[in-house]
């Protein structure tokens, strides 16, 4: 596959991720956050099946992959939809994202710890530019003041409120997960242990949304519908089965550190469909995020030659 194309499918989980926040946002109040993970999960496993089916890829479960199976699903579907919804409920779009998308930086430490993968200077200045980039991108301005420029602290309550560490927890789980993909598809195809883990791993979540508001749909227009179901083709079922498809054979530091893109293409989207503006912190962040994705994904190219230079 020619590189460019490779990277193009490798930045689009990402793209799709932060475009169907946006478009699943507004569903959240109206259709609660339990019923609309369950609806983002369970339809998209489905459509992985059949895909699976119709491509000629085998959607069979090795049997020496049934227990890290179980635990990829229970970590990834259930715990980190579980916790992003129960932080999606007491958070907004600012501090609790910021967390959400550290989870590359969770990521090259797991990696680092498990796989033995490389990580030189250049690529934790890359991670740490990633991270001050989605900071300038979510968190308001005025409290990075406080942090920035050590003015009057403000108040814990607005830095540490309970949804921040319910969403610190998901990227945490998601982190996990991104690695699990790796035991629970050592000899089974990793799209269908996508799919099976959405279909599995759904299924609580649509019994505690229906325990929670009875077995009635939730009253939306057919752009309420059109929304979702954006979220769940292509926000689900085309972008998880690429994303574990590549955390399965890419770098994992490198492939993850493309999450620092998710907030960049969700502020795109929203400027696009909201018509929403960029401040200048914002833009700096874009930048900062773009020069980390660079350093983390060339950083062995930037730091080894260094050492034939001197020699």
């Amino acid at each position: 596959m020619p590189p460019l194309r490779l990277w193009l499918l490798m930045v689009l989980p990402f793209a799709l991720w932060g475009t169907a926040m946006t478009a699943m946002a507004p569903l959240l109040a109206s259709g609660g956050p339990w019923l609309v993970a369950a609806l983002r999960l369970l339809p998209a496993g489905a459509v992985l099946i059949l895909w699976t089916l119709i491509s000629g890829r085998s959607c069979r479960l090795d049997s020496r992959d049934l227990p890290w199976f179980l635990l990829f699903t229970l970590v990834d579907a259930c715990l980190f939809q579980a916790l992003l919804a129960r932080g999606l409920a007491q958070t907004g779009a600012g501090l609790g994202s910021v967390l959400i998308d550290s989870q590359p930086l969770l990521v090259a430490l797991l990696a680092r710890i498990l796989f033995a993968e490389s990580i030189n200077p250049v690529g934790w200045l890359g991670l740490a530019l990633g991270l001050a980039g989605i900071l300038c991108l979510g968190v308001p301005p005025d409290v990075l003041g406080h942090w920035w420029l050590l003015l009057d602290p403000p108040l814990l309550q607005q830095l540490l409120q309970p949804g921040e560490a319910w969403m610190l927890l998901a990227a945490l789980a998601m982190a996990i997960g991104t690695v699990l993909i790796r035991y629970a598809a050592r000899h089974s195809d990793p799209v269908a242990v996508t799919a099976w883990h959405m279909i599995v791993g759904g299924l609580p979540l649509l019994l505690i949304a229906e325990w929670q508001n009875g077995w009635t749909a939730p009253a939306w227009t057919v752009g309420d519908w059109m929304r979702m179901g954006f979220a769940t083709l292509m926000g689900s079922a085309l972008a998880y089965g690429l994303f574990f498809w590549f955390a399965n054979r890419r770098d994992l530091t490198t492939f993850s550190s493309l999450g620092f893109l998710t907030p960049v293409f969700a502020l795109a989207t929203g400027g696009w469909l909201l018509g929403e503006r960029l401040t200048t912190l914002q833009w700096v962040g874009v930048l900062m995020v773009l020069v980390s994705v660079v350093c983390v994904s060339q950083r062995r190219r930037l730091w080894e030659p260094l050492p034939q230079l001197t020699g």
